[in-house]
């Protein structure tokens, strides 16, 4: 299964393939078994806003080889423009998948993320936490870098020799959008082979340092609600003057689109 087999939904100038997440595993193991790397980019409303505005953020979603829908507002858009993406596909549950995918072919991972501490942090229970979930899979590493690390040279480049080393077939970056899209820029050149996700607070998730919404909400699109009620100071900003007024927006344009396809 090639990547070129997907056709592209485009929402407010973003392209987003028109993908499952079963299939979003196919394509990344069969492209692993060939020798190729890729990067896959899990946008949801705040970074569909954003490349929206800003040249720097829309750069790294042109450079994705997988464009996925992290967001039920993008889902909704879609049906409403007559292009109806099959099915969400998020970061923190795409971590699952491909794990357990990579598994099947004893291929490694390396988890960059989670909560900085001296005994590995949140990046190390999150890799005991997959391995245990996901029979076959190897740990190239781990990393849970300080905050601001990317500021000081020496330890950027430290942690990217850590990575490159280790040679892994799929790195999981959970720094946050857009520090996650820059660091795998840094990597990709010296890793060809390996595929990259920015999976934002995915490491988080799986370590158990920070609770995942109910099934129900993350169904409904509310998993916002359960994210904002978690972290309200760091959130309400982004959510509720930014995010929300975009996302009524987006679904008010979409159903023009229909007419010009």
């Amino acid at each position: 299964m090639t990547i070129e087999a997907f056709d592209r939904v485009h929402l407010d100038g973003t392209g987003i393939d028109r993908i499952t997440e079963d299939e979003v595993v196919a394509v990344v193991r069969d492209a692993l078994a060939h020798g190729r790397g890729g990067r896959i980019v899990t946008p949801n409303i705040d970074i569909l806003r954003r490349a929206a505005a800003d040249p720097a953020v829309r750069r790294h979603l042109d450079d994705a080889d997988l464009i996925v829908a992290d967001g039920m507002p993008l889902i909704w858009a879609s049906r409403l423009g007559g292009a109806p993406l099959p099915e969400r596909v998020a970061g923190s549950s795409l971590i699952w998948s491909l794990s357990e995918g990579l598994g099947r072919d004893n291929r490694s991972i390396f988890v960059v993320g989670g909560t900085p501490a001296p005994s590995g942090g949140g990046a190390a229970r999150a890799a005991a936490a997959l391995t245990a979930a996901c029979p076959g899979l190897r740990i190239a590493g781990t990393i849970s870098p300080d905050y601001g690390f990317e500021l000081d040279e020496s330890a950027y480049a430290d942690f990217c020799a850590k990575v490159i080393r280790a040679e892994p077939d799929l790195v999981f970056v959970g720094l946050g959008f857009p520090k996650q899209e820059d660091v795998i820029e840094r990597l990709r050149g010296d890793l060809p082979r390996t595929w990259f996700v920015g999976c934002g607070a995915a490491v988080n998730f799986v370590a158990g340092d920070v609770g995942r919404a109910p099934l129900w909400m993350q169904r409904s699109g509310l998993e916002w609600v359960h994210r904002l009620g978690a972290e309200p100071r760091r959130l309400a900003g982004r959510y509720l003057r930014r995010d929300a007024p975009y996302a009524l927006r987006l679904l008010a344009w979409a159903p023009r689109w229909a007419g010009r396809r």
